[in-house]
């Protein structure tokens, strides 16, 4: 019913589909990719403001000193105004490396109560975080946390 020839030509396709499988399986794992320091600092920084923003809505002293160096936290708590609500958000927009420093561009808009006023405010801050793990050092720019004015 099959010729010899017939045969092995089933054969070299049966097998040449068995060998474009097994490299199919072999080579269909996704490559796994390291994070560079970069990218593990940013996380890290750009985590440290939110925690700082937080810290700051709650008026969590204690958070904002484990989150700041010494200078920082005088750039956040020995500026801080009285208020009775406020709402802040961060959009973190841009990391600068500078040796042992980061510079974190942050855009915030900000929104506080304080007896019947609301004030609203905006602006770009540069948080400069040191130390491992990062802590924030200084605020250069628009600092969101002496408001509101």
């Amino acid at each position: 019913m099959f010729s010899g020839g017939n045969l092995n030509m089933k054969k070299f396709w049966v097998f040449g589909l068995i060998l474009l499988l097994f490299f199919a399986i072999s080579c269909g794992k996704k490559e796994v990719k390291r994070q560079s320091m970069d990218s593990k600092q940013t996380i890290e920084a750009f985590a440290v403001a939110e925690n700082l923003r937080q810290a700051y809505i709650k008026n969590d002293r204690d958070m904002i000193e484990k989150n700041t160096t010494k200078l920082g936290y005088v750039s956040i708590a020995g500026v801080r105004k009285g208020f009775d609500s406020a709402e802040l958000v961060f959009v973190p927009a841009l990391v600068e490396v500078y040796g042992d420093s980061l510079h974190v561009y942050v855009q915030w808009n900000g929104v506080w109560k304080r007896g019947g006023e609301v004030i609203e405010d905006r602006g770009l801050a540069v948080f400069v975080m040191k130390d491992k793990p990062l802590k924030l050092d200084q605020i250069l720019r628009s600092n969101p946390f002496n408001k509101p004015e």
